[in-house]
């Protein structure tokens, strides 16, 4: 069936669709060569319709054990050659399967890199995502809708929960603004057992499980949405050690006083290069996020840590008293580089000191 994307522009670009549904949601690109099914089940996607620069995908099929969340919670995909001969042994079904499975539809024989210069050039922006003889009036219909607000609420767990090792070294309280799954795998492997708040938990709750650090994950939207979570976070501050990802990242920018602004069009890849200010080696790393702290309003008492290397927005920070770090990017790495493991020895080394 022949299908196209309508950006806000006005921009159209034909290609075929597989699954017929009207969906608008903000369109991003990312630049990763291999790692679709891992962007696709990101919670941190919610809501977005994701173009994917590298041509060819689905080549390798679809893993289970890679999934990184529950299911996909992106509007829809974008890519340029929809491969469904895979080869690869662990290979358990087609991409384009997995995507009717899930009902997100999937836009391909297209020019993705034309939309990527467009978005370049324009900043990211609605779009609509529908078949070719869908009617104009429609579409605009579709553009006046409001984009939604309450993505992390959404994607978050709605109950505490337990997992890992009953006797590790560690017990981590995660906060689950939009937790991806090999996170969680990280902290485990780095001898944490973990107890899973949902993202409006409060101070009071999390401390009461006595937990020897606190993780702030990763998650979709505004982080000015979530001014809920950024109160409860300054509660826990010199409670105990604290280190965030991405979304969490920012919450404590913003738990410190700090600022974030909207970027262009966001950080989204797995070969950003990011330098680590004290040791001045540059990293690759996996990114996906679409805002960044404002490092003129953050305070006196925080150190920036690591910056990007293509922009030289804030990557990371420290606060210069108290057990508390945070990075922008991924250093989980799924899918990315395994370069920035060390921080998660960071985190076990600041609960260490702290017990």
């Amino acid at each position: 069936m022949k299908g196209k994307l309508v950006l806000e522009d006005g921009s159209v670009f034909e290609g075929t669709i597989l699954g017929g549904a009207p969906v608008v949601g903000e369109v991003v690109f990312n630049t990763g060569m291999t790692g679709y099914q891992e962007i696709l089940t990101d919670p941190s996607y919610a809501d977005q319709i994701i173009t994917l620069t590298y041509p060819l995908v689905g080549n390798y099929g679809t893993l289970n054990a890679i999934t990184q969340g529950p299911k996909p919670y992106c509007r829809g995909l974008i890519v340029g050659e929809l491969c469904d001969s895979p080869s690869n042994w662990q290979n358990e079904g087609l991409f384009s399967e997995y995507l009717r499975l899930h009902g997100i539809p999937c836009l391909y024989d297209v020019d993705t890199r034309a939309i990527t210069r467009a978005i370049r050039s324009h900043g990211v922006m609605k779009g609509v995502l529908v078949r070719a003889d869908f009617p104009d009036e429609e579409i605009q219909k579709y553009f006046k809708q409001e984009l939604p607000t309450d993505q992390v609420m959404r994607v978050t767990t709605k109950w505490q929960g337990i997992r890992g090792d009953k006797n590790a070294e560690f017990h981590v309280a995660v906060m689950d603004y939009g937790v991806k799954e090999n996170i969680l795998k990280s902290l485990e492997v780095a001898g944490c057992r973990l107890t899973i708040f949902p993202a409006d938990s409060k101070a009071e709750d999390v401390l009461a499980v006595n937990p020897d650090g606190i993780f702030l994950s990763n998650g979709p939207g505004d982080p000015q949405d979530l001014g809920y979570a950024v109160e409860e976070v300054k509660k826990m501050f010199g409670k105990k050690p604290i280190f965030g990802i991405c979304m969490g990242h920012q919450v404590l920018a913003q738990a410190f006083g700090a600022k974030t602004f909207k970027l262009k069009f966001g950080h989204r890849g797995s070969n950003h290069p990011v330098q680590d200010l004290r040791t001045k080696r540059v990293y690759i790393t996996s990114q996906n996020h679409g805002f960044a702290v404002d490092d003129t309003t953050l305070p006196d008492y925080i150190e920036v840590t690591h910056r990007s290397v293509n922009d030289n927005t804030v990557e990371g920070m420290r606060h210069k008293e108290l057990d508390i770090f945070s990075v922008q990017y991924h250093p989980e790495a799924s899918p990315g580089p395994t370069d920035n493991l060390y921080l998660f020895d960071e985190f076990e080394n600041m609960m260490r000191k702290g017990k």
